[in-house]
């Protein structure tokens, strides 16, 4: 037999004895425990999910940043200019 919570209720309001009470009781409690259970993994499922497009967007900025940082410790190709004011003073003939 397959009851639901309010075939338990409706239950027991009909049988009367010790033991049919009993019996109602705890399948009261069972279903209450079950909506609990299923209430608290529907928001943990809700919470992960967010979780997982929170963090599928920090994976590409991390590689970004990673590839930025390979750039930056590469060296140049070309020769670098000092920076500053420098004047070309000719030698003077001897």
């Amino acid at each position: 037999m397959v009851f639901t919570e309010q075939g338990v209720a409706m239950l027991a309001s009909v049988l009367r004895s010790s033991r049919a009470v009993v019996v109602s009781v705890a399948l009261v409690r069972a279903f209450v425990q079950l909506r609990e259970l299923l209430t608290t993994h529907r928001e943990l499922a809700v919470k992960l999910g967010e979780l997982e497009r929170k963090l599928a967007g920090h994976d590409h900025a991390i590689r970004n940043l990673f590839e930025t940082i390979r750039q930056l410790l590469e060296q140049p190709d070309h020769p670098t200019k000092e920076m500053g004011f420098h004047t070309l003073l000719k030698k003077p003939k001897r």
